[in-house]
């Protein structure tokens, strides 16, 4: 169902008082969300995961599945004690957040080629050696940079420019079906660091969402136990989702953030927004992948990239997923 975001939410603005009798399901949802919001998180974790199907929403056709996530604060970082601990992950500190929107699943590689297609856009190779790469030759044609159409697979091989790009297309598409109601910029967007190691937590302190041990079979890695391991990316809803109701989260491909990288956290802001720089070399990527170890596979676990750095190119492994503001 293709939701309106904006025309959900103007119910609520002006009234003294909800009366939700009235509204379908999907405008009931919203307003749910937006309720807890207000609440800055009042409701326990739980209680929201059990009704995370009513916080999704879609707005237009080409836009991706989006989960409302709640306002609240969090402690960012690991603990010194935490198995497989890297010093880029301290010092912890506590962030807040307003609520926001993040996708449901990484973006596909059949969304992606839907906008390469519309936009004739040609991302740099991830891998010029290989040649691997987007082919996107214009006149409404595309295809991935591996051999089978797979179209559930996250997309990757992509920096994070192509990521700014999908996104313009994706802002735009919005403003066109709702003129009215959208704002000169956004309202799609990069998740900040912090959103995403909050949204990937979903509440949990534990290195994992899942536990502080691997196990076996809740991600895709080198070494997660499952069949995929180490080999090949796997569809983006492969495993179960967190309490959130977000998918892979962890393993299969890592997932650029907004923010630039940074060594640690001294300095690192407390309110959720992108910590940013006028020349960012590098970008945090997050969640690890499909030939990442265990270690990696933590909600605390970060990396920066930069196409081209021979020491610190992930983009053959790196997708993303949108995050979306909320009036």
């Amino acid at each position: 169902m293709v939701i309106g975001v904006r025309a959900l939410v103007d119910v609520i603005v002006p009234r003294d008082e909800l009366d939700l009798s009235g509204m379908t399901l999907a405008r009931r949802s919203l307003v749910g969300l937006l309720v807890v919001a207000a609440v800055a998180g009042a409701a326990p974790i739980a209680s929201f995961a059990a009704d995370q199907k009513e916080r999704e929403f879609q707005e237009c056709a080409e836009c991706p599945v989006m989960v409302g996530i709640p306002a609240g604060s969090f402690t960012m970082g690991s603990q010194q004690s935490e198995s497989g601990r890297f010093d880029s992950e301290g010092p912890q500190h506590k962030v807040e957040f307003k609520a926001f929107a993040l996708g449901k699943f990484d973006v596909t590689s059949e969304q992606f080629l839907t906008f390469l297609k519309e936009t004739g856009h040609q991302p740099a190779p991830c891998n010029a050696m290989l040649e691997m790469r987007w082919h996107s030759p214009g006149h409404g044609l595309a295809s991935p940079p591996f051999d089978a159409d797979l179209p559930r697979w996250p997309a990757v091989c992509l920096d994070w420019r192509d990521a700014e790009r999908y996104i313009d297309w994706l802002n735009a598409k919005v403003r066109a079906e709702h003129p009215a109601t959208t704002r000169q910029h956004g309202p799609y967007r990069l998740p900040t660091e912090a959103e995403w190691e909050y949204a990937a937590r979903a509440g949990t302190t534990t290195a994992r969402w899942w536990g502080d041990a691997i196990g076996t079979n809740n991600a895709n890695c080198n070494g997660c136990g499952s069949s995929w391991d180490n080999r090949i990316l796997t569809n983006v809803d492969s495993f179960r989702p967190n309490p959130f109701g977000l998918y892979g989260m962890l393993g299969n491909a890592w997932q650029w953030t907004a923010d630039c990288w940074h060594q640690s956290y001294v300095g690192a802001p407390g309110d959720g927004s992108a910590w940013s720089e006028p020349d960012c070399a590098k970008r945090v990527i997050r969640g690890g992948s499909w030939s990442s170890l265990p270690v990696f596979i933590r909600s605390a676990a970060r990396s920066g990239s930069a196409r081209g750095d021979k020491d610190t190119d992930y983009s053959s492994l790196t997708g993303f997923r949108v995050a979306r503001d909320l009036p």
